[in-house]
Formats: structure tokens, sequence, C-alpha cells
């Protein structure tokens, strides 16, 4: 492989968690993120932040390659990820870090590790009936 080549494959692997994390600190940096929809934007937000951080566990899984220890590595980043999220939120204006919100998003990349637990072996027989 060239060394572009290989540039190419690292940036295509490692580009899109990093630049979820990038929109995640963005957002994170933003101060008074609410709407006047009380617990409907209560819901909502706390909705996606599960959303976006089991994307994140995804994409790190896709990054990492999916076999062996990938599944824990992606969410112990994620999950790290979380934690600074929220310690980064403490110094913004108008927010503040929360550990129930370390555990939501927790709770996002728990599901999406169940999801893809049940997906995977579906997607192995598919492959392996087409081959």
């Amino acid at each position: 492989m060239t060394p572009t080549r290989r540039l190419a494959h690292w940036i295509g692997r490692l580009g899109p968690p990093l630049l979820l994390m990038g929109v995640i600190f963005y957002l994170s940096a933003q101060p008074h993120l609410r709407t006047d929809l009380g617990t409907i934007d209560l819901v909502g937000r706390k909705f996606v932040h599960m959303v976006e951080f089991g994307l994140l566990w995804f994409l790190w899984l896709r990054a990492l390659g999916w076999r062996g220890h990938a599944p824990w590595t992606a969410a112990a980043i994620a999950f790290g990820y979380a934690i600074s999220d929220e310690f980064h939120q403490s110094f913004v204006d108008g927010r503040q870090g929360s550990v129930r919100d370390v555990l939501i998003d927790s709770a996002g990349v728990a599901l999406a590790a169940v999801a893809w637990l049940r997906v995977r072996p579906r997607l192995r027989r598919r492959r392996a009936v087409a081959a």
C-alpha cells in the first residue's frame, strides 16, 4: 500500500469518529441551547445525546476494526468522551456538567452495543449464504 493510500485509509477510518467528537465539542460549547418547549425539549435533547454517543461508539468500532476488543475499546472511548464532554460543559456559561448526562450518554453506547450484538449474527449468516 502506498503512503497516500495508507493515509486515505486512516482518514477514512478515523475521520468520522473524530469529526463527530468535534461536533459534540462545538455543541457543548454553546451556551443556552434550550427552547421554550419544556419537557419535550428536555426529553428530545436527552434522546439526541443517546443517539450521538451510540453513533460515536459505532464509528469508533468501525475505526478499530470490528474484532477482538474493539467493542470494549470503542465503549471506553465513548464513555471517556462523555465524561470529558460534561467536564467541558462545566466551564461554559449557562451550561453545567452532570453525572446524569454521562449516564444517559453511556446508555446510548450500551443500546448501540446491544443492537449491534443482535444484528451482527444475522449479517454473518447473510454473508455466509451469499458466499
